[in-house]
């Protein structure tokens, strides 16, 4: 079976991370396969080297495509290097006109490739995202996305054969590259999943026809009497599960499915009883209030990765693996260093495994926050 190479190295001097990153793709390279398609993760301590890094990938491999971006954080297989410096490079040797890279202002524009996915990354702060990915989801056979965000604190920046600022760029695969993605939520629920009956812009009204702080008190265990500065700090540490009706199913009470966007309660009216939160929402959306744990999402994580090993090997085996995951959650949320993509790769088994910390993460058409979006690369039908 045939498999990506990986690569990876911290150190500070990028040269030194480069040449270190060719010995170990040189050691396997041990058949004749030429590969045709590369990812580049950067941590932001390389930002402005990030010219003189894609400038040497092409020479050194000029028959390959790169994509890639700059986080605050990159990994490979059980390594993360999360506010540190960082490189990790995969190479794919995929059927000719199997994928074909793509960047804004016009992404995948069709001239006779069917895409039936695609790896996105994007700057946050680009105008219209949700649309742009809305957009983008349209011009795929499946409709289904994955990537997330650069999470640079200097520079946002993404590479598709160049070094790009702003929007978003990726790659696109045909039929010929299939892959199966999971997301993962990282919290549970801890009420039953409401109606939003009244809303207007991020102001939350009424859930159920009835008050939404009153709700968020009966799902929180809060009794009404509670004292202002203890109501401010127990809805900080709540988010808010919104989902649209018919979209967003799950199999298992107090589970979250898969389409289920996590955002952060930013205010409250108390004598209002309304809650302010940080997503635009609409009556008939769907809401549960839920909290970060780290013990769900580590059993939230361990189980995607159970079901995507199990899929992929029924189908062939993995050949490659990508995980994006947020920069919020990361080694602290799992309890040490490295824990996150341990747990991943551990999971997966030995196969090529790279990713980053991104400042959100993406997949289906939505934008994600606090999650990770794991993708695998099987072997073709």
């Amino acid at each position: 079976m045939s498999k990506f190479i990986y690569a990876h190295a911290g150190d500070a001097n990028w040269q030194m991370a480069l040449g270190s990153c060719w010995a170990q793709i040189r050691h396997q390279r041990q058949d004749a396969s030429t590969p045709n398609l590369g990812w580049c993760y950067l941590t932001d301590h390389h930002t402005s080297a990030a010219g003189n890094i894609m400038e040497a990938l092409r020479e050194r491999l000029p028959e390959v495509h790169w994509v890639g971006t700059v986080g605050i954080g990159v990994a490979a297989e059980a390594v993360e290097y999360f506010d540190a410096p960082g490189m990790v490079l995969m190479l794919a040797d995929l059927p000719d006109g199997s994928f074909r890279l793509f960047s804004s202002p016009s992404p995948l524009d069709a001239h006779g490739f069917e895409a039936f996915t695609a790896l996105v990354h994007a700057d946050g702060t680009s105008p219209d995202l949700p649309d742009q990915l809305k957009a983008l989801s349209g011009r795929t056979a499946t409709g289904y996305l994955f990537g997330g965000l650069s999470s640079a604190r200097n520079q946002p920046l993404l590479f598709a054969d160049e070094v790009l600022l702003g929007g978003l760029s990726g790659v696109a695969f045909a039929h010929e590259v299939p892959a199966l993605s999971r997301v993962t939520q990282g919290c549970q629920p801890i009420g039953p999943q409401r109606i939003i009956t009244r809303a207007e812009g991020n102001y939350l009204v009424s859930l159920d026809n009835r008050p939404a702080l009153a709700c968020a008190l009966a799902d929180l265990g809060l009794g009404e009497e509670i004292p202002d500065p203890e109501l401010r700090q127990e809805l900080a540490q709540t988010l808010a599960g919104l989902s649209t009706p018919g979209e967003d199913v799950s199999a298992k009470p107090g589970q979250f499915g898969t389409n289920t966007e996590v955002r952060h309660l930013l205010g409250v009216g108390r004598k209002a009883g309304v809650l302010v939160v940080a997503e635009q929402i609409k009556a008939g959306m769907q809401l549960a209030f839920c909290k970060r744990n780290a013990e769900a999402a580590k059993a939230d994580l361990r189980r995607i990765v159970s079901e995507v090993r199990a899929q992929a090997e029924a189908a062939g085996g993995i050949r490659g693996a990508l995980y994006i995951s947020c920069s919020g959650r990361g080694g602290p949320h799992f309890g040490k260093a490295n824990a996150e993509f341990q747990m991943v790769s551990e999971g997966l088994g030995p196969v090529p495994l790279v990713g980053f910390f991104a400042g959100g993460e993406i997949a289906r058409h939505h934008l994600y926050g606090y999650t990770g979006v794991l993708t695998v690369f099987t072997e073709a039908a």
